[in-house]
């Protein structure tokens, strides 16, 4: 099975519903489209600027870039959020996409953009926006979706950057689950994209899915890039459940 794009839910304009068959051939889609976005950017602009998701969906999709084709000079790697832990706990985004994958390729460390989230949320957010001022749209945004629709750490209620004149970056100092403070590109600023593609897998992301194609305004739905955004999904979680 390849993958079915599904018109736009009413009430959620310009997202695109991506089926694949499964998590395998989401892992695969997504490198495929990474892939792609990268070479694209590379020939038209001369290098790739990309948003890294954390949490565990994207892990399998990072490690089969290890093995990617492209020019990794080129390649400039952003965070979309940070948990405000030292730098070498596993639970740091950062350290993740380096066990991963970044630390097994080429690419300049200094083309590798970690949230300095160790300083605590607030003074990491002042920095990160500073490493952001003279950075442009990004050239491809990766996201995942959780249980209750946050996406980087915009979580319900609490702030999510919404207002174009929001700050780059926002210090999250009560998140709902631990740790408590994190670092998180408004959603204002993830929408300064050419691509934003959202990855969603697994049966507890069903609730979440079927709210956000309703039309609930959840902090997923809140990135909304000029050119739409793509949402990459196992097909069953599009199907009601049935007895």
């Amino acid at each position: 099975m390849g993958t079915d794009d599904i018109d736009a839910d009413a009430g959620n304009t310009g997202t695109r519903w991506i089926a694949v068959a499964d998590a395998t051939a989401l892992r695969r889609e997504a490198y495929r489209r990474i892939v792609d976005a990268a070479n694209r950017a590379i020939s038209q602009r001369g290098r790739f600027l990309m948003v890294l998701a954390g949490g565990n969906t994207p892990r399998d999709t990072y490690r089969m870039l290890r093995g990617a084709d492209t020019d990794w000079s080129r390649w400039q790697i952003y965070f979309g959020d940070e948990r405000c832990l030292p730098g070498d706990d596993p639970q740091r985004n950062s350290r993740s996409a380096g066990e991963t994958w970044l630390d097994h390729v080429v690419v300049p460390k200094n083309n590798v953009h970690a949230i300095p989230a160790e300083l605590g949320a607030e003074a990491a957010a002042h920095a990160y926006i500073r490493s952001l001022h003279e950075v442009g749209n990004f050239d491809l945004v990766l996201l995942g979706l959780g249980e209750d629709g946050h996406t980087a750490s915009l979580f319900p209620g609490h702030e999510w950057g919404v207002a174009a004149d929001a700050p780059d970056v926002l210090a999250v100092f009560d998140a709902p689950k631990p740790p408590l403070q994190r670092v998180s590109l408004s959603a204002a600023r993830l929408s300064r994209a050419r691509e934003v593609l959202f990855l969603v897998e697994g049966e507890t992301k069903r609730d979440a899915v079927t709210r956000w194609r309703g039309g609930e305004q959840l902090p997923a739905a809140a990135v909304r890039p000029e050119a739409g955004v793509g949402v990459l999904i196992e097909a069953t979680l599009l199907l009601p459940i049935t007895a």
